[in-house]
């Protein structure tokens, strides 16, 4: 028989805040505790992919900026109910599944089993945030850019399909622990010729203007990009320039350059990569900072 036991308000005000809903279990509100934590879980994590893949770019930001407001208020919201709650049950007789190892459980299932499987199941299946740390794809993507990668891309049952011109995240193939970005432009059975900075795929030159340092546009298949070809942010010597390369992609693979030719280690180098290897396309930039701080220009910029 279990004795009255005052809820304590800043117990289960604390409970909530490590974990929304887990103040309301604290009160024996088992109903409002579980959608406490469905919606914080719902609006953190599959809220934000959807919002991300599936809404137009020119809303992406806006729409992400109301799903971190909401989650956040629904956070608090749990937090100052759980306070409420508690101050209303000065009388209050505990359940009999209220006990220390119901709450040890409830926080372990939800905590460390149920939201680290769903962020793990949006980042595989769905959404994954990268961060770039080099110049290697300067000027579609520069480094100091937080971008999301649509993972409904290249995977079976996919509709989402390696096209010439996508901009990759990829496992590097010399080192399998890294991810790589590049730019795809070649597919299997594509004759790819670079001389220097210049590239040719099957015959036709992805830029007709003239070979110096600067930037470029370069158009494949009706898209069209900016490729420097001047190696800015390149560390590298010039007798350390990428070998010039005239092959034929090899089946189930693909051959990748960056858009800073010059500063971008790429198929030049490593070869072409396995199809089965690229993992993602890279969409939209949700964060770009630098020396000259926040790129407020940036955010919510497409990667074309």
């Amino acid at each position: 028989m279990f004795d009255v036991s005052p809820r304590q308000p800043l117990r289960a005000a604390l409970m909530s805040l490590v974990l929304p809903g887990y103040g309301q279990f604290y009160n024996g509100e088992l109903d409002k505790a579980v959608w406490l934590f469905l919606a914080f879980a719902f609006l953190c994590v599959p809220g934000m992919a959807l919002v991300g893949l599936y809404l137009p770019p020119a809303w992406t930001m806006p729409a992400l900026g109301v799903s971190v407001v909401a989650a956040l208020g629904t956070w608090g919201y749990a937090v100052v109910d759980a306070w409420r709650g508690a101050r209303a049950r000065p009388d209050y007789l505990p359940r009999p599944w209220q006990t220390g190892a119901a709450y040890a459980v409830a926080f372990l299932v939800c905590n460390g089993l149920a939201l680290p499987l769903l962020v793990d199941t949006v980042r595989s299946r769905q959404m994954e945030s990268f961060s770039i740390p080099s110049a290697s794809m300067e000027p579609s993507v520069l480094r100091g850019d937080i971008l999301f990668a649509d993972k409904r891309y290249n995977c079976p049952g996919c509709k989402q399909q390696i096209r010439r011109g996508d901009v990759a995240v990829f496992t590097y193939p010399n080192d399998r622990t890294r991810l790589y970005i590049k730019r795809i432009v070649g597919l299997p059975g594509d004759r790819v010729e670079t001389r220097g900075a210049a590239v040719w795929v099957n015959g036709v030159a992805l830029s007709t203007d003239p070979v110096m340092s600067g930037a470029v546009t370069e158009t494949l298949d009706g898209r069209r990009w900016q490729v420097l070809r001047g190696g800015t942010g390149s560390t590298r010597a010039p007798e350390e320039a990428p070998p010039d390369v005239v092959l034929t992609v090899p089946p189930g693979q693909v051959f990748v350059l960056g858009d800073n030719r010059g500063a971008t280690t790429d198929s030049r180098r490593f070869g072409p990569v396995p199809m089965a290897d690229v993992a993602g396309r890279a969409r939209q930039v949700w964060w770009s900072s630098g020396p000259e701080g926040v790129r407020w220009a940036r955010l919510g910029a497409v990667v074309e």
